[in-house]
């Protein structure tokens, strides 16, 4: 192997991981509120366990009922696919315990006489694009994701009938020069029915591993690298099988471990919270460095303190060794892009229901929808960087 050659590795997991569920339960809350009130305050955490869903946190915002949240809370968990002993949709025990935001959150969060709206939290937030992919995302999370979303797909139409909803897979890639050049292993781990063996399991995923990668990147991987259920076998699984929460997947919903990430979790927050809405406006930027071809990769850091509208810091990576060109982009990046809390959320049109969609297969990569999901995944501002 030459010696600017390299292994990178990216995991995915599923809708139907226990941290994917409760994921997918907190967003249903945000969206839920802001479908009511587009200024709602929201910052909802959810637990799983086996038969058991705990939400908890604060809102401020319409009044919305328990009973109308727990049947929300069991339309997610059909909509997955929990029917199963351990874990189903219509017998799992489900708490509310949501209350107020806290006065002091709040006198810190909004407008006030001369005052913008600040930050409602402090800490950094990092995004990050590279020409690896058409979406222009890390190849080896890219790919996680994509087989995983196909393998949901047909289980869900009744064609992989066979699968159950908790599953992870994990891609190795061989970079040379800085490029992906081939898939070297993959592991994928599925839950399934008890009536069928790992070889069927093995068969029954391949087509979604074909499916999912470029064929001259999966041509030189081995069949002892192609690893299906490496324990024997994976019929207990979901909240059942382990313990479920609300944003601990951070690296699986950004790059996959190809860029840094500031540490604060997506699901369960209103745009406010600069965790989410700055993460999302620091991959649009970096996302329309790169499509205007001036990078082939960008990475960017935003910094901001609660109560503050500003943000702290900008930083500009473009991995070229051009100091000169960072700083141009940076420049650019000041006098085109309103990246205080309230820029950000009309800039991105955020304060929508539009949250429950991310929480699975990557908040990143994805395509922008009607509905103004994914707005900032839009290169429509290639045109600034191109001068």
């Amino acid at each position: 192997m030459k010696s600017n050659s390299y292994f990178f590795t990216s995991e995915s997991v599923s809708e139907g991981h226990p941290d994917k569920v409760c994921d997918r339960i907190s967003d249903m809350v945000v969206d839920t509120y802001l479908a009511q009130e587009p200024y709602s305050r929201v910052a909802c955490e959810t637990l799983t366990t086996t038969n058991k869903v705990i939400l908890a946190g604060e809102t401020r915002g319409p009044e919305i009922k328990k009973d109308e949240l727990i049947q929300k809370v069991r339309s997610c968990i059909k909509d997955i696919g929990y029917e199963q002993k351990g874990f189903h949709w219509k017998n799992c025990n489900i708490d509310v315990h949501l209350h107020s935001q806290s006065s002091d959150i709040a006198m810190g969060v909004d407008s006030k006489g001369n005052k913008d709206d600040g930050a409602g939290d402090q800490g950094i937030m990092f995004g990050y694009a590279c020409d690896e992919t058409e979406v222009l995302m890390p190849a080896p999370i890219y790919y996680s994701h994509k087989i995983l979303e196909l393998m949901a797909i047909d289980r869900k139409k009744g064609i992989a009938d066979k699968l159950e909803p908790d599953s992870k897979s994990q891609v190795t890639m061989m970079y040379e020069n800085g490029k992906p050049t081939k898939v070297t292993s993959v592991v994928i781990s599925t839950q399934h029915s008890s009536k069928i063996d790992q070889s069927q399991v093995k068969e029954i995923v391949r087509p979604y591993l074909e499916k999912s990668i470029p064929k001259d990147l999966l041509s030189g991987l081995k069949e002892d690298e192609f690893y299906v259920n490496p324990t024997g076998q994976f019929i207990i699984g979901g909240p059942d099988g382990d313990t479920g929460l609300t944003g601990r997947k951070i690296i699986v919903d950004t790059y996959g471990g190809a860029a840094p990430h500031g540490g604060g979790a997506f699901s369960g927050k209103d745009p406010s919270k600069v965790d989410r809405s700055a993460a999302y406006a620091a991959r649009y930027v970096a996302k329309n460095v790169v499509a205007s071809k001036i990078a082939n990769k960008c990475l960017i850091q935003l910094a901001y303190a609660i109560g503050v509208s500003k943000p702290l810091s900008i930083y500009v990576n473009l991995f070229d060794g051009d100091e000169k060109k960072s700083k141009h982009v940076q420049k650019l990046i000041k006098d085109n892009f309103d990246l205080s809390p309230r820029g950000i959320r009309e800039m991105l049109s955020l304060n929508r229901p539009i949250y429950e969609c991310t929480s699975a297969y990557g908040h990143f990569g994805r395509k922008s929808r009607p509905d103004g999901s994914f707005s900032w995944e839009k290169t429509d501002k290639i045109s600034i960087f191109e001068k």
